[in-house]
C-alpha cells in the first residue's frame, strides 16, 4: 500500500493555480492525517487546494474510519466513495512514493519515482463544521503485483478524471489503464521512521 510519497518540488504552473496555498511547504514524507495538495477542476478553472489526507463526507462521525485509500475496483459501488466519485475527482502532484518489500521483519524501503512530477487519481470531500468547511482527499489505488500504488495518470488522462462531464465508461477505463514505468531506488532505514523529514529520507540504501 502506497501509505507515504513526497512533494517537495512543483511546476510554477501548480504555483499559479487559483487557491495555491501561500508558503505551500516542501515535504518529503507524507503520510495519512497530512494536509496534502490537491488540484480540481471548478467550471471551466483549474483550482489548487488543501485538504487532510484521509476522506470525511459529511456524514462521516467517526474521523478514525476516514480512509486515505480508495480501491479502484469497487470506486463506484461504496458508498463512502460512490458520490466523490461522480462528482469530486482530483489529482494529488507528487515526486514519489515509497513502498516496501520483502519479509514482515525485513522490508526494504524503496523510492518509486518517473520523469517528472506524478499525478495520483485522488477524490476529495468538503466536511462543514462550526461555519467552517473542510476539506479532504483520499487516493485511488489499484494492484500492482502482490502489492498496491497510486492509481498513475497522465496529461490526457487527467483531463478526462478531472471532467464533470466525463462518461461512466471513460472513467472505468481510466481505472484499468495500464500504468507507465517507474525508477526505483532502494533507500537506507531512514524513512522506516514517520517523523522523518527534508531530503535525507531520499538517502540511498
Amino acid at each position: 500500500m502506497s501509505g507515504r510519497y513526497a512533494l517537495f518540488r512543483w511546476p510554477q504552473a501548480i504555483a499559479n493555480l487559483p487557491g495555491f496555498p501561500a508558503e505551500h511547504p516542501q515535504r518529503w514524507n507524507l503520510s495519512p492525517g497530512a494536509q496534502v495538495l490537491f488540484v480540481h477542476q471548478q467550471g471551466d478553472e483549474l483550482r489548487a487546494a488543501s485538504g487532510r489526507w484521509g476522506l470525511t463526507p459529511a456524514w462521516l462521525t467517526d474521523f478514525a474510519k476516514a480512509p486515505a485509500h480508495a480501491r479502484a475496483e469497487t470506486l463506484a459501488e461504496q458508498a463512502m466513495f460512490r458520490e466523490a466519485f461522480a462528482q469530486r475527482r482530483c489529482l494529488l502532484p507528487a515526486n514519489g512514493f515509497y513502498e516496501w518489500r520483502g519479509q514482515a521483519n525485513r522490508k526494504r524501503p524503496y523510492w518509486l519515482s518517473g520523469e517528472g512530477l506524478l499525478y495520483f487519481a485522488g477524490l476529495w470531500e468538503i466536511y462543514p463544521a462550526g461555519g467552517a468547511n473542510y476539506l479532504s482527499v483520499a487516493m485511488v489505488t489499484r494492484e500492482a503485483a502482490y502489492l498496491r500504488r497510486p492509481l498513475l495518470l497522465d496529461q490526457a488522462a487527467s483531463r478526462v478524471w478531472l471532467d464533470a462531464q466525463a462518461s461512466a465508461e471513460q472513467l472505468q477505463a481510466l481505472l484499468a489503464a495500464a500504468q507507465p514505468s517507474l525508477r526505483e531506488r532502494a533507500l537506507a532505514t531512514l524513512i522506516n521512521d514517520p517523523a522523518c523529514e527534508g531530503p535525507d529520507c531520499l538517502t540511498p540504501a
